[in-house]
């Protein structure tokens, strides 16, 4: 599509609002040097947004919020309603591929290799626990970077889990110890499979999003039997969902369970540590203003019936 005028919402209302101001700086200047023209608008108030689509008059949304609201299909249903073009997946994508339940039941549909769980409210957990053996990882069953994340492996670390209502649903995991492994898929292709190499425990927050604690392998230090296999699984995840234009998949592997998919990012981070730039850049030799124009080319909405 011939886009000219790009909206970047960026900030947004869920736990990862300054990861997302964080990148717009770097798409704004991206979008730019590809000749669009752009507009920047930090999303705290829908009336205020709608006013700003109303007099601006964008030809596509470059969509960089993370997290609820921004990546879980409600931004996604407003454009979709207004029938303005967005980058990354539609709504029923986002939400699908936010909830990590349902992601987890599409890929094993697809024979995607997947931890055992159970799903849970919080007020379930303190009143009888999970039936999964330590070790064991508990998180937000919708939630993005790795936030209220907890690896339970014995009473005193139980103890710590901790969320603000017992309404909030948990997925509980048996807890897979290996290399933290992921790969870019785009446009249906999967290419690389870079390694994180952390000094946490595992690729939280923290470790995302602060310069030196996480070192990336690119490519991972694995053999090509479980590269292959990760690729395999990223574009099987990928097209299962309908992803549109890029997803990030998520793996854990040691030689006794294999590959195991975590989960998929249907809108992976774009700050300057983020991964799906650094794969783009390697794989292809596309550059981070490239790869944004790429993803405002394949912009799209769901059409209204006729």
């Amino acid at each position: 599509m011939n886009f000219k005028k790009v909206l970047l919402i960026v900030g947004g209302f869920s736990n990862e609002r300054e990861v997302s101001l964080s990148a717009a700086g770097d798409i704004q200047r991206a979008l730019c040097e590809k000749g669009y023209e752009v507009i920047v608008y930090d999303w705290r108030d829908t009336w205020n947004l709608l006013e700003i689509i109303k007099s601006e008059k964008p030809d596509a949304v470059f969509n960089g919020l993370y997290g609820n609201w921004g990546e879980d299909g409600e931004i996604q249903g407003l454009l979709d309603c207004l029938q303005i073009p967005y980058t990354h997946s539609g709504a029923l994508t986002s939400a699908l591929g936010m909830n990590k339940y349902f992601t987890k039941l599409a890929a094993k549909a697809c024979g995607i290799k997947v931890a055992e769980d159970e799903l849970l409210s919080y007020g379930e957990f303190k009143r009888r626990g999970v039936k999964l053996k330590m070790p064991y990882v508990i998180k937000p069953v919708a939630d993005g970077s790795s936030a209220g994340v907890f690896i339970v492996e014995d009473s005193k670390s139980e103890k710590k889990v901790s969320y603000d209502n017992d309404e909030v649903m948990l997925l509980a995991e048996r807890y897979i110890a290996g290399q933290e492994l992921t790969a870019m898929c785009l446009d249906g292709k999967a290419y690389v499979v870079t390694e994180l190499v952390t000094e946490n425990k595992f690729y939280d927050y923290q470790a995302k999003y602060t310069d030196g604690i996480t070192h990336h392998r690119l490519p991972a230090d694995i053999s090509d039997e479980v590269r292959d296999v990760c690729l395999d699984y990223a574009v099987k995840i990928h097209n299962a969902l309908e992803c549109n234009g890029i997803s990030r998949t998520d793996f854990r592997y040691n030689p006794d369970d294999g590959v195991v998919m975590l989960e998929i990012n249907t809108n992976p981070g774009m700050t300057s540590l983020s991964l799906v730039p650094e794969q783009a850049k390697y794989a292809l030799g596309m550059s981070y203003a490239e790869l944004c124009d790429k993803l405002v080319r394949n912009a799209k909405c769901r059409k209204l019936p006729k």
